[in-house]
């Protein structure tokens, strides 16, 4: 991945929802001047929800997901329409699609969003096919869900301007914020100590270093990086010691041993918690470690899907540094992607991976379900500091 690529995870998630044929799909492809999203007359064209990055000018990066209608049926329709309905935990913002014959529908899909706090807008489409657009018609829209109203002609391309810049008028507040915080500022130097193993394939960096680059160096920050062989000698090439050292939270305890007293200390791993999740709820949750016995149950989850390698943190690292405190008896269970329990009242911790590969918003919808729930909830950084006795000497952004 290059640094000046936008991974997904970066990305703002706009999704599209609406019944079949209300043209969420024409309305991709007019958006982004592409033919991104099969367009057909046959209901149900759309069945798994479609992700396409794109550039949009004045909302910047993001990601537009097409999603099949929700007024699908049949066994296989509500497979696909709870398909739709897990969008929701990705979206940032949200599109409800009509073409203003019913509102039923939409009506109860507002509710989702609106219950779900993801800002929407309502799009009235295909006006190229109406005699007259009438005021009456929009209030009664706007009235009925709840929000904005824009109408469109996805065929012609009317209305597509307003559409772009209400959308960016939706964009959250915390969109854009820093990966390093307060923690870094221009002309601080930095030192990143980065461990090369299985985990980070030859010729490669694993993404939240290099997007922890990228922020510093944005930030007009001297970077340093360094591997864990080679803290002592990149210290005394430097003439003074670095504002902050960044560490992969595996060798915590070696790099806080050799760190000088004036540097900060944080890892990536606890970065990508106060940028993906919520980081007092992950700081308290990490004290659940202590509470831990023999019967205690823990569930990991993990935002990739790769295959398992040798020493996985995740899959065998830190379930092996819990056994260690806890006893052998412990009961780990693990998940993958976006694979995750409805109920996860029966475990004791959630210890979460940094999420790089989700984006915030889903992220936050795994933590508002733990908490809701009264499941303590902490990340892979947090968690190996607290196991390790350091976390009251790491810097939190």
């Amino acid at each position: 991945m290059g640094l000046n690529s936008t991974p997904h995870s970066e990305r703002l998630h706009i999704a599209l929802f609406g019944r079949r044929n209300v043209g969420k799909s024409s309305l991709i492809n007019a958006l982004t001047g592409q033919q991104v999203a099969l367009v057909s007359d046959v209901p149900g064209t759309t069945t798994d929800p479609v992700l396409k990055a794109m550039e949009i000018s004045p909302i910047g990066p993001c990601v537009l997901i097409d999603t099949a209608g929700f007024d699908d049926s049949g066994s296989v329709g509500e497979l696909r329409a709870q398909r739709t309905r897990e969008v929701i935990k990705q979206a940032d913002i949200a599109v409800i699609v009509t073409d203003g014959t019913t509102l039923e529908q939409e009506s109860a899909w507002a509710r989702q969003l609106k219950q779900a706090n993801v800002p929407f807008l309502a799009v009235l489409n295909k006006i190229d096919l109406m005699a007259e657009v009438s005021s009456t018609l929009l209030d009664a829209i706007a009235k009925r869900l709840g929000s904005e109203v824009v109408a469109v002609s996805a065929l012609q391309g009317t209305g597509l301007d307003l559409l772009r810049q209400t959308m960016a008028r939706l964009i959250p507040d915390d969109d854009d914020q820093s990966l390093t915080g307060e923690l870094a500022h221009p002309g601080d130097t930095v030192m990143l100590v980065m461990p090369q193993d299985p985990q980070a394939p030859k010729g490669r960096l694993i993404l939240p270093q290099v997007q922890t680059l990228r922020d510093l160096l944005d930030k007009g920050c001297i970077a340093v990086c360094t591997t864990t062989d080679d803290i002592d000698r990149t210290l005394a090439s430097l003439r003074e010691p670095p504002h902050l050292i960044i560490t992969d939270s595996q060798v915590f305890d070696i790099v806080e041993k050799k760190k000088p007293e004036a540097s900060l200390l944080t890892s990536f791993s606890v970065l990508m918690a106060a940028h993906k999740g919520e980081m007092r709820f992950f700081v308290r949750s990490a004290m659940a470690i202590d509470r831990l016995n023999r019967q205690s149950r823990v569930l990991i989850a993990e935002a990739c899907t790769h295959a398992p390698l040798a020493e996985d943190i995740g899959r065998e690292k830190i379930p092996r540094m819990l056994r260690q405190r806890v006893g052998e008896e412990l009961t780990v269970d693990i998940v993958a992607g976006k694979d995750f329990p409805d109920d996860v009242t029966s475990y004791d911790l959630v210890i979460h991976c940094g999420a790089c590969m989700f984006n915030r918003r889903f992220m936050l919808s795994r933590v508002d379900q733990c908490r809701r729930q009264g499941t303590p909830m902490t990340n892979y950084g947090i968690a190996i500091a607290h196991i390790k006795g350091i976390l009251t000497k790491v810097s939190l952004p």
